[in-house]
């Protein structure tokens, strides 16, 4: 589990392919990697990862082919940046959200603009992913636990204060780059719960129906 507060950006330091998949280095930067140990998870830009070699200056990881579909990382060059963050511990402030790194679906950057001393982004999301977006709602964009300002259909809005733009990969987005989303946890599980039985029926969804019958909708 991670929170979505960005320790340090990385950069891709090598693929390598391996028969459908891949090793993947990563170049941590400023990122502790003092209390790491092979096995622990480290989020790159969203995406929960497993150390399995630590070099001292970075790790290694694998990574599926389920992995490199669903994310950005399918499209990753060496010398990318990344976001990264260490699983958090019990002793850890939760000053974002609740995130697991498994990344739902791939967004893409449809406005970037400042904003006073702040920028204004809006993210065009898979439709599929529309119905767990709400506004003043948590969202990860490449690992960066945001809040939602707007809601229109599958497409929301984000400001990204100065601080974050420092701190993370966010400065260097532009109109059409493709990022990593990631719904709010709660929001995700709760469908499911709605569902109780429905949810072992193949093709089972939330439907307006389903919404009327718990009066979530009127």
């Amino acid at each position: 589990m991670f929170t979505g507060i960005i320790a340090a950006v990385g950069t891709i330091g090598a693929l390598q392919p391996r028969g459908g998949d891949i090793r993947l280095r990563v170049a941590t930067g400023k990122l502790d990697l003092s209390d790491v140990r092979l096995g622990d998870s480290i989020a790159v830009s969203g995406v929960c990862l497993t150390a399995t070699e630590l070099p001292g200056d970075g790790f290694w990881a694998d990574v599926s082919g389920e992995t490199l579909a669903r994310t950005t990382l399918g499209e990753a060059r060496p010398g990318a940046a990344v976001n990264l963050e260490k699983a958090l511990t019990p002793a850890t402030r939760l000053g974002g959200h609740w995130v697991s790194g498994h990344i739902d679906g791939i967004g893409t950057v449809s406005e970037w603009r400042p904003d006073g001393r702040s920028w204004r982004l809006r993210v065009q999301a898979p439709d599929a992913l529309a119905r767990y977006i709400a506004e003043k709602g948590s969202i990860c964009v490449d690992g960066v636990s945001l809040t939602v300002n707007r809601v229109d259909g599958a497409a929301f809005e984000l400001n990204i204060v100065p601080h974050t733009l420092a701190e993370t990969t966010l400065a260097d987005f532009a109109v059409g780059r493709r990022v990593n989303l990631e719904v709010d946890l709660i929001a995700r599980y709760l469908e499911r719960l709605l569902l109780g039985e429905r949810a072992a029926r193949p093709g089972a969804g939330l439907t307006e129906a389903l919404l009327r019958e718990h009066g979530f909708w009127k």
